[in-house]
């Protein structure tokens, strides 16, 4: 009968961060092993469980059996099944025993092309295995795959030692209501499962029918088994006891408060007022980061005395819980305050000095060595901006200072952040304090750019400082290692150039930033490399904003040193891929870009005493007329009318194409339709390579 399988292992508590990956694990091998072993209807339905102590998992439609086999079996080709009066060979009969088929005979087997040769074959029913015998095996192949953290080694009550991340009290594996004799772990499997350590009245609990494991646990065990709904819970719980205030919930967060509790219940805590003079991204960070707790900010974003707890108990006098947090918080939150008021008794510009002792990469120096280069980096591209430059170097030399404070020593996710708070408290100017922490920006995927000019130079120069420097010293990323994180930094750059708009040119800025490691020993210039990989990552991002990959290659293909139009370029090919002359000059584009190719001799200018045909001169006129259109379109920006333009051409290209033969014997004429080709060519392709939209 097909009946819902349940298997759990009852552990000591898991490690909390690793918990969703080992549940997801645990359930996708037992699912996939006896998939694969044709286990399952199509229809089953596979349920992950995963709380501080169990694995399990529950699929539908389980089959007692798997059904039976037809199987045809490869026996030897004929030519050495046989032997040269065409009788059975030794070899056949050695082969069929091996097979466990001794008593076929020739007449028992198939005879079939294999190939270009012929062989035997015997095609057989394998009878189906039961359940427990193929779950035996995916058990022990699942457990022994699972992505555990560190092993631990523990000894079994009856002096076996084994291994696991954690010990295992109880293994469950229930078929319907039928118990399933598996071993593991020096454990029989039963139907008893543990509930709640201290909430459960009855702490073995008997699961009668598979189908009734979570509602049994939760029922009579006090544990929401699935940790997607524990994490439901907590969501919801949080929302109602913020009320008006807007509480700070992570994802990560979530989901490792959720892997510490299996009955999630919340509660408020408060903390005193005054710590609310210490930056609160500070209070934030040690709450979520040390307590796991989870913060409260007002309407304006603004830190509130009171914070949220996810306790493992239900009580009616949570008074014990919310004091014993509260005492616990508050020596953290003094640790803050203290490096706080310490670190403001001293200037970022007195720790400069001490950057030489911070070693930034044995090959490139110190941190007090990379200020210089990416001041002087900044200081260059706010000079082609036209940005102020004096605060754009003092911005670039005080961004690093925090990283010597008290502060950022303790939470190192702080830096920019605290060095913004200290910067105002040393009375420099708003954009030197900001650009301490928009230096950073964008730190991931979607975070806000720069939004100031000196915060926008220092964080073009800091990042491409780490690309020149990381890459000339062999560090490039390899495959998905990345440990520099150089593929953030490139798409970062391109970020900036595209969205800000920028007239950066990129081989003027990627040689900027090679002049200031002139004399670094063992320098190689990466700029060629640099480029490319930039590019790449430009493409990726363009693709993520829904350009197609030929649209993105038509502006890409020539390898742009400006990207700030990239996107107005891309625009202008998606609206002159709608028009129905599109397809016809993209392949006219194709074959012409093919023809030049092959073009060995300078190709001059178009002598028009040598148009002979019909539909040349017709070409040429046509070019005439709308080149004066174009070329205005194109000097305005207007990329989107310059290409459509181009429409107009499709006709005289099209019998041009039709009626001209372009390698004409004649030297002369040859050497002049490639002449109107190649004017033809460099027009259409101004704003993009519209080739590339050619199927």
């Amino acid at each position: 009968m097909n009946q819902t399988l349940l298997v759990e292992l009852q552990t000591e508590e898991l490690p909390p961060k690793a918990l969703v990956k080992l549940g997801a694990a645990f359930a996708t091998g037992i699912a996939n092993g006896l998939k694969a072993r044709d286990f399952l209807e199509a229809g089953s339905v596979v349920t992950s469980y995963a709380t501080p102590r169990r694995l399990a998992v529950a699929i539908t439609q389980v089959r007692a059996t798997s059904p039976d086999k037809s199987i045809r079996e490869k026996v030897l080709p004929v030519s050495v099944a046989l032997d040269k009066e065409g009788k059975p060979s030794a070899p056949l009969a050695k082969k069929l025993a091996a097979l466990g088929f001794p008593d076929l005979s020739i007449a028992d087997l198939e005879r079939a092309q294999d190939g270009k040769a012929e062989s035997f074959f015997y095609t057989y029913t394998a009878a189906g295995s039961a359940l427990a015998g193929a779950l035996q095996d995916v058990l022990a192949d699942t457990v022994a795959r699972l992505p555990i953290p560190k092993l631990m080694s523990y000894q079994r009550p009856d002096g076996d030692t084994v291994q696991f991340v954690r010990p295992v009290h109880l293994l469950l594996a229930l078929h319907g209501e039928q118990v399933l004799p598996l071993t593991l772990l020096g454990l029989d499997a039963g139907r008893h499962t543990m509930g709640h350590r201290f909430l459960s009245h009855n702490q073995a609990i008997a699961i009668r029918h598979a189908d009734d494991y979570a509602r049994v646990l939760e029922g009579e065990g006090k544990v929401l088994a699935s940790a997607e709904a524990r994490k439901d819970s907590i969501r919801r719980q949080l929302l109602e006891k913020a009320g008006a205030d807007q509480v700070l919930m992570p994802e990560s967060l979530l989901d490792e408060v959720a892997a510490l509790v299996e009955w999630p219940v919340v509660y408020e805590c408060r903390f005193e007022e005054e710590f609310l003079a210490v930056p609160q991204e500070c209070l934030i960070l040690t709450m979520q980061t040390n307590q796991k707790y989870f913060a409260l900010t007002d309407a304006a974003g603004r830190l509130r005395s009171r914070f949220l707890i996810v306790s493992n108990l239900a009580t009616d006098d949570a008074s014990a819980i919310v004091g014993g947090n509260e005492r616990v918080v508050r020596p953290r939150l003094s640790d803050a305050k203290f490096f706080f008021e310490q670190d403001k008794k001293k200037t970022l510009e007195s720790r400069l000095l001490h950057l030489k002792n911070v070693v930034y990469h044995n090959k490139l120096g110190t941190q007090a060595e990379r200020t210089e280069r990416v001041t002087e980096l900044a200081a260059g591209i706010a000079r082609r901006l036209g940005f102020d430059v004096a605060l754009v170097e003092r911005g670039a030399r005080l961004a690093k200072a925090d990283l010597l404070t008290d502060m950022v020593g303790e939470f190192p996710e702080l830096q920019g952040i605290m060095g913004t708070y200290y910067a105002r408290h040393d009375g420099e100017h708003d954009e030197v304090a900001r650009a301490a922490s928009e230096h950073y920006q964008p730190r991931f995927a979607g975070d806000a750019l720069p939004s100031t000019n000196t915060g926008l130079s220092v964080a073009l120069a800091d990042k491409l400082e780490t690309l020149v420097g990381i890459w000339a010293i062999g560090l490039q990323p390899t495959g998905e290692k990345d440990p520099f994180a150089l593929r953030r930094h490139a798409l970062g750059v391109m970020r900036m150039l595209v969205e800000k708009r920028l007239p950066l040119s990129l081989s003027a800025l990627l040689a900027d930033a090679c002049a200031v490691f002139e004399g670094q020993a063992a320098f190689k210039d990466p700029r060629a490399e640099i480029t490319a990989f930039m590019l790449d990552r430009l493409r990726g991002m363009l693709r993520e904003r829904g350009f197609s990959p030929n649209e993105v290659e038509a502006v890409l293909a020539q390898n742009p040193d400006r990207v700030d139009d990239v996107v107005q370029r891309l625009e202008a090919v998606q609206a002159f891929a709608a028009l129905p002359e599109a397809a016809s000059l993209a392949a006219a584009n194709k074959r012409i870009t093919n023809i030049l190719k092959k073009t060995e001799a300078a190709i001059g200018e178009v002598q028009e005493g040598l148009l002979q045909e019909a539909a040349e001169k017709n070409l040429a006129a046509a070019i005439a007329r709308v080149r004066p259109e174009v070329d205005a379109a194109f000097a305005r920006g207007d990329f989107t009318g310059t290409l459509k333009t181009l429409a107009q051409l499709r006709d005289d290209v099209d019998a041009f194409f039709n009626d001209v033969m372009v390698m004409a014997d004649d030297l002369a004429l040859r050497n002049n339709r490639l002449a109107l080709l190649s004017s033809l060519h460099g027009m259409m392709n101004r704003v993009a390579d519209i080739s590339k939209l050619a199927a």
